[in-house]
């Protein structure tokens, strides 16, 4: 019960749906077993059992309740349709009538306000994780496969609300059911009631033993979705790859298996859930004969209760089926939502490293440099960065220069804070960016890729995410500078064109150009260029490459660089082996000590 606990606590804004609902409940509950009651004085009429009363009775305190009840309705019905039976008839029946129209009114108003609560529930939970999966650091995403997040924030969460949430329905209504229907089968007949206890715990015993593995059974049956949809997530990624390869078979085959696992593992859920119906319903009709031949001896033989009696008191028995076997679903729910409630709680309690100080300073401005002193760092065990330091001055440009696996990109990930030092620290102005919050601190840096990762959105609003509220005429004059205004306007629908999944409808250079104008339009003090050319054709590099340099004008950048040629102006060349620097200087310092730098530079020439 603590992960049902724990999904409460996101219906506290919804209680008075809750209050409406058990309210309601209360009155189906009441009403439910009221409809069955009345069925005795209509059955005493049909068969001439009834006694007229012609004197209001009188009540004579709690012990006698159930003879007052009884001639006092016999009182009333005799008082409308004096020695007319059919009128009696027809008010008895009416009387019925009208209280099953009530228990299902109370129904449809509980239902009713159960929606609200439920689907609240369910919105708010969804909010809650994707707000979680945006906060939480790159670092958590490393190790979960994408899709295995979305199961968790889709089908997961719709788990919750079928199994979890409607116990929220029963938890009232159907044990209310219970208890008046028992308090009215003790008022016809108690010793009846007491055999019927005998059977009750037995039933329990056989349902509660099926579902004891249903929570692992669940698990397995989500995780594997989460897996299948990965594979989605993937073949969509990289479908191009795929047919090249001529790779199709073997997706499709690792799908197939995926699904094939899938769907054993759900027949074994659904079939161990399914044997709870037909269970609980053939235990109560057992139940039910045996009510039958043991009733039956007391209304013919022992003549110890009456047969109109007898007969409501059988519909008050069956009265017990429906809740009952509600309630054994919902054990089977409460499994099936724990699984589900403890993979959506993992993300949702996921501690996110990476934040805010109490105290954190908002730094609006970037005055002096970047400086980076002994700083260690390794995504594992193994360190990437040892000891390493550098003072980026403002307005300077610094690049960063070695072969793969050196740690230029990660300098990056930890100046903007997607992942934190193991030792060391990174300063801004002299203030440890640790100190700073998170937003001020990125709102001082641009970022492009050597990716350029777009949105399936128009090119305006792909532009504008650094600036939602930016003007047309700053989006344009981005655009401009980043040298994307004249393809942009030949698009068909220009700005307002939508670009596809990931910018697919746009060529690599196009979409490097609208990442580019989306960094100038943010208008950072700091810009950070990860290999922001590699990708690129010749003809797209000299683009994109003019339109980082007019990026940079007046600008602090720190640039990671493979293609040597784009960073030959910079202030700073700073080549990196294995996570140190083995030397720095500009450009034509490094080319006179004919060492590391200059040999990176000839192979490159000599590729090109």
């Amino acid at each position: 019960m603590n992960y049902f606990k724990k999904i409460l606590r996101f219906a506290r804004p919804y209680k008075k749906y809750g209050f409406l609902n058990i309210l309601f409940n209360v009155l189906y509950a009441l009403f439910s077993a009221l409809s069955f009651i009345a069925l005795i004085p209509m059955l005493n009429v049909l068969f001439g059992t009834d006694e007229k009363v012609y004197v209001k009775p009188t009540y004579e305190g709690i012990g006698s309740i159930k003879e007052y009840t009884g001639d006092y309705l016999n009182y009333q019905v005799t008082r409308i349709a004096g020695e007319d039976e059919m009128t009696a008839l027809m008010i008895v029946i009416g009387l019925v009538i009208a209280l099953f129209l009530m228990k299902n009114l109370f129904n449809y108003l509980a239902m009713y306000f159960i929606t609200f609560l439920r689907n609240g529930v369910l919105k708010d939970i969804r909010n809650a994780m994707y707000k979680k999966v945006t906060d939480l650091p790159v670092s958590f995403f490393s190790e979960k496969r994408k899709g295995d997040v979305i199961a968790r924030i889709t089908s997961d969460v719709l788990e919750i609300q079928h199994s979890f949430l409607s116990i929220l329905e029963l938890i009232v209504r159907e044990p209310l059911t219970i208890i008046f229907t028992i308090i009215f089968m003790f008022a016809i007949s108690a010793k009846l009631t007491l055999f019927v206890f005998i059977f009750i715990p037995i039933s329990g015993m056989l349902i509660s033993g099926i579902g004891k593995s249903l929570k692992k059974q669940s698990d397995r049956v989500q995780q594997e979705q989460g897996h299948f949809l990965s594979i989605i997530e993937e073949t969509l990624g990289g479908l191009r790859v795929i047919k090249a390869f001529n790779g199709e078979s073997q997706f499709v085959n690792r799908f197939r298996e995926s699904t094939t696992r899938f769907f054993d593992f759900s027949n074994t859920l659904l079939n161990r859930q399914n044997l709870a119906s037909p269970t609980s319903e053939f235990l109560g009709i057992l139940v039910i004969g045996i009510l039958l031949w043991f009733g039956g001896r007391m209304v013919l033989v022992d003549q110890s209760l009456a047969a109109a009696s007898f007969i409501s008191y059988m519909g008050l028995a069956y009265n017990i089926l429906t809740p009952a076997k509600s309630i054994s679903k919902a054990s089977y729910g409460v499994k099936k939502g724990n699984a589900a409630a403890e993979r959506v709680l993992e993300i949702l309690e996921s501690e996110n490293k990476i934040t805010d100080k109490k105290d954190a300073i908002q730094k609006t401005s970037f005055d002096k440099e970047i400086r980076l002193e002994k700083v260690s760092f390794g995504y594992e065990k193994e360190l990437i960065l040892k000891e390493f330091s550098l003072v980026v001055p403002k307005g300077q440009t610094v690049a960063l220069v070695g072969q793969s696996g050196s740690g230029k990109s990660t300098i990056a990930n930890l100046i903007t804070r997607f992942w934190d030092v193991n030792k060391g620290g990174i300063q801004i102005d002299g203030t440890d960016i640790r100190d700073i919050s998170l937003k001020s601190l990125r709102n001082l840096m641009g970022i492009v890729t050597q990716e350029s990762i777009l949105f399936n959105d128009t090119v305006g609003n792909n532009i504008r995410l650094g600036k939602p509220d930016a003007t047309q005429q700053e989006i344009e004059d981005a655009a401009r500078i980043a040298n994307a205004y004249e393809f942009i306007t030949d698009l068909p629908k220009g700005f307002d064109t939508n670009i596809g999944d990931a910018g697919g409808k746009l060529s690599g250079g196009q979409r490097q150009r609208i990442s580019i104008a989306r960094a100038v339009l943010k208008n950072p003090p700091i810009m950070i260029l990860d290999e922001a050319t590699s990708a690129l054709d010749t003809e797209s590099e000299k683009l994109v490459q003019n339109a980082l340099e007019n990026m940079m004008k007046n600008r602090t950048s720190i640039v990671i660089a493979h293609r040597l040629s784009t960073i030959q102006n910079a202030d700073k060349i700073v080549v990196m082996q294995k996570g140190i620097i083995v030397e720095h200087g500009n450009h034509a310092e490094l080319m006179e000590r004919d060492s590391v730098y200059k040999k990176l530079v000839d192979m490159q020439s000599f590729e090109s």
